[in-house]
């Protein structure tokens, strides 16, 4: 099989390539091994290479899992694995080389489908940028434009599926981490309902409950395919989502019916302007379901209006880093202060170590406030989904975000369509619909109530199969160099 044949492959094809015999196990893993030697040079998004030892796996892999030989990335902010680096973008674990003891109950999973990892990627210090750029490893660049971001958090995971390295990858969403860079990236990028894949057996939750785990990927079906892998309650878990009716593969190509769609094509607050390439994907968009039969018209929660929510959420957000980094503290046996973080991560420990448990506890609540006013507009105003941008902007050029001045203050700009879905923990996904004039994708984020990741499936699945998503490759992509 040549390289750029390779990098088109989606999870499902590679698993049913290597499940009839047409392709070992081995050879799957040669050719991520092959692209990512290639293309990670330019992309710095691979920063823990587990080449040989991903051979050597994929020649004992249990050839009946659903996934057997199909190559991932793990991103190196979650998913510990037992005996490999895990260094959460900080220079304070790379320098003592930190090693887990244990397999989070994530990596367990992926490795018991079949899945071998080839590496783990990079990440922005403790997750907390929505830009892949942190000063221990350098940026992550975009395939589709080297100067430009692939997003954040999870950029690397990103970059190195819409690179063709591998088909699917690890990623986490605690504000937008997983959708954000899939728009970045022209991927599909799915962010599940709260307690639906499992944090443990390490960490109950995080960030108040408002991240979790899941993939970047190239179809609606490998997403769907994931999270089936991904899902489910696992011992000692605080809370855990509804179960599905059936397995979430099952709802990819299924009727979504006729869906009551509200969009929203432009920041709901005064202070953020539209940019127009963004506004033009959602109302392209909004029409494509109108033509096939859904109900769509201008609409979007009030809640999305409501003044506090970026200060309540920074207010937990600081709080939980500052608490991390204690954590980390105590498990090294030594004190991990502010001069050992970068500047941004610096400031957040500061601000995280000021907030009272009142204050704290008084965000919190707020929060809850704002969930029962979001969910007004599926259980009381009757609507099954709501489109947006996914992110305010096209991808940014490196820099623009992690500039030690100013990059804080930027992110809002970007960021006003991701975190409060966090927060409200309903499912959301990015879809790449769109290029914009200078060939970076653009993604629209399509979010269901509670639960209800079977809607969406069914709906993106429907858009997939419609035609609505860029079927380009980026100029850095598998093969396209030899």
């Amino acid at each position: 099989m040549r390289l750029e044949e390779y990098g088109r492959l989606d999870a499902t094809q590679l698993a049913e390539l290597v499940g009839e015999g047409s392709l070992s196990a081995p050879e799957a893993v040669e050719l991520a091994i092959e692209a990512a030697e290639s293309l990670n040079p330019e992309l710095n998004a691979i920063i823990h290479p587990r080449y040989e030892r991903a051979l050597h796996e994929a020649r004992s892999v249990d050839v009946d899992a659903p996934f057997a030989g199909v190559p991932i990335v793990l991103k190196d902010l979650g998913a510990p694995m037992a005996g490999e680096p895990y260094y959460a973008g900080t220079a304070f674990l790379r320098d003592l080389n930190y090693v887990p003891k244990g397999d989070s109950y994530l990596t367990s999973r992926l490795r018991n489908a079949g899945f071998i990892v080839i590496g783990r990627t990079n990440c922005p210090e403790m997750g907390t940028n929505i830009t892949t750029e942190p000063l221990t490893y350098g940026p992550t660049h975009n395939p589709w434009r080297s100067s430009h971001s692939p997003g954040g958090s999870s950029g690397g995971s990103a970059a190195a599926v819409s690179a063709g390295i591998v088909p699917v990858a690890h990623g986490n969403d605690g504000g937008g981490s997983i959708r954000i860079p899939a728009s970045c990236c022209g991927l599909v990028g799915l962010k599940p309902s709260r307690g639906r894949v499992s944090a443990g057996p390490f960490a109950g939750d995080s960030w108040a409950g408002s991240a979790i785990d899941n993939s970047l990927a190239r179809s609606v079906r490998d997403a769907a395919a994931m999270l089936d892998v991904l899902a489910g309650y696992e011992p000692g878990d605080p809370y855990t989502a509804p179960p599905p009716a059936r397995p979430f593969s099952n709802e990819v190509g299924a009727p979504p019916g006729r869906l009551r769609i509200g969009f929203l094509d432009r920041p709901a607050l005064d202070s953020f302007s539209a940019d127009p390439e963004c506004s033009a994907a959602v109302t392209a968009t909004a029409r494509l379901l109108e033509g096939l039969g859904h109900l769509v018209e201008e609409a979007h929660p009030a809640a999305l209006e409501r003044e506090g929510f970026q200060q309540h959420f920074l207010t937990v957000v600081t709080g939980s880093i500052a608490a991390e980094i204690d954590r980390w503290s105590a498990v090294l046996g030594r004190r991990i202060g502010p001069e050992m973080l970068e500047p941004d991560n610096a400031t957040f420990y500061r601000m995280g170590t000021a907030v009272s448990a009142s204050t704290y506890l008084q965000a919190v609540q707020w929060l809850h406030d704002y969930r029962i006013r979001m969910a007004e507009f599926w259980h009381v105003e009757g609507f099954d989904v709501l489109l947006t941008p996914t992110i305010a902007k096209p991808p940014p050029e490196l820099g623009y975000l992690s500039d030690p001045e100013h990059g804080q203050a930027r992110i809002p700009e970007y960021q006003q369509f991701t975190a409060q879905f966090n927060v409200t923990g309903q499912p959301a996904v990015s879809l790449p619909v769109a290029l914009s004039g200078a060939g970076l994708p653009i993604g629209v984020q399509l979010v269901a109530a509670y639960g209800r990741e079977d809607v969406l499936i069914r709906l993106a699945s429907q858009l997939e199969q419609a035609g609505a998503f860029v079927d380009d490759v980026p100029g850095t992509f598998a093969g396209a160099a030899l």
